[in-house]
Order: structure tokens, then sequence, then C-alpha cells
């Protein structure tokens, strides 16, 4: 399993990356989609939805199974990716490069794991 320098991840396997624009760009990290098999379907909130950490903001279908995707951060969505949603096997060839949707929202790491700490978990 790859975990990236420079991002957070969450118990719930998604990643975080801070823009330093007041928004996060939020993924789903190599576990996941390892687990998942080919992913075949995702569905993601809307630009505008107002998300809380720790409720749904999607799920994705694979041949495995349907899985819920959790906002790691409280805020509002300012961008969906369109192109997972086109083409979600993107997820399972780059995982860390096709983000799902960009919250906007503080700058705080609170209740997110460093790459040492997922580690450590495992």
């Amino acid at each position: 399993m790859e975990i990236k320098e420079g991002l957070y991840y969450t118990q719930t396997h998604e990643w975080v990356k801070f823009t330093g624009r007041g928004t996060v760009l939020v993924g789903l990290d190599d576990h996941a989609q390892s687990q998942l098999g080919d992913i075949a379907f995702v569905n993601l909130c809307e630009e505008g939805d107002m998300l809380t950490a720790g409720e749904t903001l999607g799920d994705v279908e694979s041949i495995k199974a349907v899985s819920d995707i959790y906002a790691p951060v409280s805020g509002r969505v300012v961008a969906v990716n369109s192109e997972v949603i086109d083409s979600p096997e993107n997820i399972n060839s780059g995982p860390y490069e096709a983000w799902l949707v960009e919250i906007e929202c503080d700058e705080s790491a609170d209740g997110l794991l460093t790459p040492e700490e997922i580690i450590n978990l495992k």
C-alpha cells in the first residue's frame, strides 16, 4: 500500500490535501482502491453542498462492493471532479491524482492522520 507524504488521511481511507487557498482536495487512498477492486461507478455530492465531517459525501461501486465515501472535514463543496465520474477507473490507476471533491474549510488538520500515524495503524 502506498502512503504519500504531504497528505493527511482518515481511518475510513480518504486522503486530504491542503491547497493553501482555504480548500482541501479529497480522494480515496491506495488501500481503499485496492480493496475495492475495479471501480465502475462514482456517485458524489454536488457543488455547493454543505458537508459535515464524518458524514457521507458519496459512494463508489466496484465489482466487489458499494462503499460510502466520508467527508474528512466540514465545509462547502466548491468543486466536484467530473473526470472521476466519467472515468472512475482513474481512481484505480492513480488514487492520489484522482481527487473527488474540493471542500472550502479552515486549514486545520484536527482529526486527520499524518502518513506516519496511518502507517502505525496498519
